[in-house]
């Protein structure tokens, strides 16, 4: 799809329609490949790669760097600890919330589904990152982001 590169918003809707099919067909094509060797989904393996590289995370920690609600994230959290692969912890600092660190068995996922994950996402986006214009709009993108998180836009309300 070709956008308009003026100051008018005029491609906006069409690059934001681009931009969410593109990331819900990636999303499903991870999800079917983590299913398939691991028995888990996206939104799990990204859970549990989160509390690898931020052990002592707690539920609200991992609402907040995933711009999701405390609700939803309590209960994937639940589901990921009834499986074997995520301990609750007493927090030290506040007997209302607990620390989260995975277990031995869910370290181990966790690094086994990181390596089809990029295997995966290589197959889909390799080539088109691997151009100028993938570096271009990697950066674009972490920009946005920065942004969005800077300006705390886009977090739940509730």
């Amino acid at each position: 799809m070709a956008y308009k590169s003026s100051d008018q918003p005029a491609g906006l809707p069409e690059f934001f329609s681009d931009l969410v099919r593109c990331e819900t067909r990636l999303y499903n094509a991870l999800n079917d490949r983590l299913r398939e060797r691991h028995a888990i989904v996206t939104s799990q393996f990204e859970f549990l790669r989160h509390l690898r590289d931020h052990p002592g995370s707690r539920v609200a920690d991992v609402a907040a760097a995933f711009a999701i609600g405390i609700g939803a994230t309590s209960k994937g959290i639940d589901r990921l600890e009834r499986d074997g692969w995520v301990a609750r912890r007493p927090n030290p600092a506040d007997r209302r919330s607990s620390l989260l660190e995975l277990t031995g068995e869910g370290r181990e996922l966790a690094d086994v589904a990181e390596a089809t994950f990029t295997e995966r996402l290589t197959e889909l986006l390799g080539d088109a990152f691997g151009t100028p214009g993938g570096a271009a709009v990697a950066q674009v993108f972490a920009t946005l982001r920065a942004a969005l998180e800077r300006d705390r836009i886009g977090l739940p309300t509730g």
